[in-house]
């Protein structure tokens, strides 16, 4: 019995290209869509599977449906003079009235139910071209960037929308909150401002007190010196007066 024909449509259909350079996680996308109208199960196969993460690497699709598999292929030290060697399969098969367990399903299978299609990895490098143009687009987007900051509100609208509304709430509750510490700690500085205006007032007429106090005594002290002399100047001239009397 002549195997069957692949029922599902792969795009790319033939080739898997992971564009360079590959100092980092390099993915590529593979469509898979069922035309059918039974639902078919399938999972994906690769002779390098330590370089590459497949996300899904196996499921169903619905009639009808379609699904976008994400083969990343990790970092490596790329060499152009090397070709490629590494092969995907996509292995498929119509899925039975009730899919129990798939891993028994797969191995019971018998291999005239069994479609496939293979497709050869290609790697390129960014080609001059390339690199100009992504210059060219990046340039062009900053303009768009620049514009979507001016209409930010008319943009922010779907965004905003799919926010929760307790969750805008808590963040203008939040803000509010914020604003009044500020007013807070506003005013708690001007009454420290104030405190330190009236004690250094305080401290300036007890200064002042102490100066003149001083001054006094100075002035006391001073003047009492010649009612002093005085005093001396007539006892001597008693005790000559005296003297002469005698």
């Amino acid at each position: 019995m002549s195997k069957l024909e692949q029922v599902l449509i792969l795009d790319p259909p033939t080739d898997l290209k992971f564009k360079g350079p590959f100092t980092d996680v390099v993915t590529a996308n593979l469509k898979l869509t069922n035309p059918s109208d039974k639902k078919v199960c399938f999972k994906v196969k690769t002779t390098a599977p330590r370089r590459y993460c497949v996300r899904p690497n196996s499921g169903t699709i619905d009639p009808g449906a379609t699904l976008i598999i994400s083969v990343m292929l990790q970092p490596f030290d790329y060499d152009p003079n090397e070709k490629s060697k590494h092969k995907f399969m996509v292995q498929t098969i119509f899925a039975p009235g009730t899919v129990a367990d798939t891993e028994t399903m797969w191995r019971d299978a018998k291999p005239d139910e069994l479609m496939d299609s293979k497709l050869r990895c290609v790697f390129e490098l960014p080609s001059e071209n390339d690199k100009m143009n992504d210059v060219d687009a990046v340039s062009k987007a900053a303009p768009m960037l620049n514009s979507s900051k001016v209409d930010g509100p008319v943009a922010a609208k779907p965004a905003s929308a799919a926010l929760d509304d307790t969750e805008m709430k808590k963040v203008f509750e939040e803000c509010k909150r914020l604003q009044t510490e500020v007013s807070k700690l506003q005013e708690e500085n001007r009454q420290l401002k104030d405190d330190g205006l009236r004690l250094r007032k305080a401290q300036r007429p007890e200064h002042i007190a102490s100066n003149s106090s001083s001054l006094i005594g100075r002035e006391v002290t001073t003047s009492s010196l010649p009612s002093l002399l005085v005093v001396i100047a007539a006892i001597f001239i008693g005790f000559f007066l005296g003297k002469f009397i005698l």
